[in-house]
C-alpha cells in the first residue's frame, strides 16, 4: 500500500456521494507497500480503506474484490468491499479505478512466536478451504513468463554471481511444474505487515491484490519464507512446524506436496527476490513509496538451496 495519487477531502466527499457511509471526517494517506494508492477513511458510519488501483486494469479488478467478498461471507477475516448505489464495487476516483472497504481491527507485529505463526497457518488453511468454493480464476501474474520477461531487466544490475543464481533458479524452476499438486484461489503475499493481529486472533488479512489461482502449497511457502525466518534469513524451525503442524490440522497436505516443499520454498523466495529488484532499480514515481531490499530475499533463496534438512512435519 502507498500514495501514488493525491485525493483531497473535497474531491473524497463528493465522491462517497454515491456510497451511504456518511459524513466524511477524516483522510490519511497510508505509506507503505507498492502498488496502489491506499487511505484510510473516517465517516460519520465507522472506518474504511480507500483503494486507488495504479496497475490493475478495471477487467481485472472484479476477480479480487469478488474474491473478498466471496471469503468474507464465508467467515474468513478480510476487507469486505462496499458496494455504491450502482450495487457496484468498483467506481472510478481521479480517472482510477477505485474502491473503498471496511477497515479491520488489530495491527501487524514484527516479531512473531510461535503461537502467532499456528494462528496464521491455521487461517491460511481456513481460506484455502473457503476459496475452494470461489468459481472465478486469476492465472499467477508473477509465474514462469514473468520471470522470463523480468530477470533480464533487472540482470544489468547484479554482479557476475547474482546474475549466475538468478539465472540457474529461474532455469531450475521453468524445469518444474506445479499442476500436480492442489490448486485454488491463493492470497500470493501473506507478509506479515498484511495480518492484523490481536494478541493471538486474526483480526484481518488484507491486500488481496496479488492473489490469483495457483498451487495452494506457493501460498504456504511465502507464508513461511516471511514468518518463520530467523535475522540471518535462515528458517527458525520451531516456528515453521508450529505453522505447518496448524495448516495440516486445517487442510490437511498430501505426500507429494511434501516432496515439492524444498523446490517450493526456492521458487518463492525466488519471486520475491525478482519483483524486489525489479522495484528498487526500476522504480515508479510516487508520493509515498518504500521499496523493500532485495537481498533480504536473496539471501533466503541461497540458505534454501544449501539447507540439507528442510523443516516439515
Amino acid at each position: 500500500m502507498a500514495v501514488f495519487t493525491t485525493v483531497t477531502e473535497a474531491e473524497l466527499a463528493a465522491w462517497l456521494g454515491d456510497y451511504s457511509l456518511g459524513q466524511l471526517l477524516g483522510l490519511q494517506g497510508i505509506a507503505s507497500g507498492i502498488e496502489n494508492t491506499n487511505y484510510f477513511v473516517t465517516t460519520s458510519n465507522g472506518r474504511f480503506v480507500l483503494t486507488l488501483f495504479e496497475k490493475l486494469s478495471v477487467d481485472e479488478l472484479p476477480f479480487y474484490l469478488n474474491l473478498m467478498a466471496h471469503l468474507a461471507r464465508h467467515g474468513i477475516p478480510c476487507p469486505n468491499p462496499v458496494a455504491n448505489r450502482f450495487n457496484q464495487f468498483l467506481g472510478t476516483l481521479k480517472g482510477k479505478p477505485a474502491c473503498i472497504v471496511s477497515r479491520l481491527s488489530g495491527k501487524s507485529i514484527t516479531k512473531p512466536g510461535n503461537a502467532q505463526c499456528a494462528v496464521i497457518g491455521a487461517m491460511l488453511g481456513q481460506m484455502h478451504i473457503a476459496g475452494q468454493s470461489f468459481s472465478q480464476v486469476m492465472p499467477n501474474p508473477r509465474g514462469s513468463a514473468w520471470r522470463a520477461a523480468t530477470a533480464p531487466q533487472v540482470r544489468p544490475f547484479l554482479d557476475a554471481a547474482q546474475a549466475a543464481l538468478l539465472d540457474n533458479e529461474i532455469a531450475l524452476q521453468s524445469r518444474r511444474g506445479w499442476t500436480h499438486l492442489p490448486q485454488g484461489v491463493i492470497h500470493a503475499d501473506l507478509f506479515r505487515d498484511n495480518v492484523l493481529l490481536e494478541e493471538n486472533r486474526v483480526g484481518g488479512l488484507i491486500d488481496f491484490y496479488f492473489a490469483c489461482s495457483d498451487a495452494l502449497l506457493y501460498d504456504v511457502a511465502i507464508t513461511v519464507n516471511d514468518w518463520c525466518m530467523n535475522a540471518d534469513c535462515s528458517l527458525d524451525a520451531n516456528r515453521a512446524q508450529a505453522f505447518l503442524r496448524a495448516y495440516n490440522a486445517a487442510r490437511p497436505l498430501l505426500d507429494s506436496e511434501r516432496d515439492a516443499w524444498p523446490l517450493m520454498l526456492r521458487a518463492a523466495a525466488l519471486r520475491f527476490w525478482l519483483s524486489r529488484l525489479y522495484d528498487m532499480y526500476l522504480p515508479r514515481d510516487g508520493e509515498l513509496i518504500h521499496a523493500h531490499d532485495p537481498r533480504h530475499f536473496e539471501r533466503i533463496l541461497k540458505n534454501h538451496i544449501t539447507l540439507t534438512n528442510t523443516v516439515w512435519l
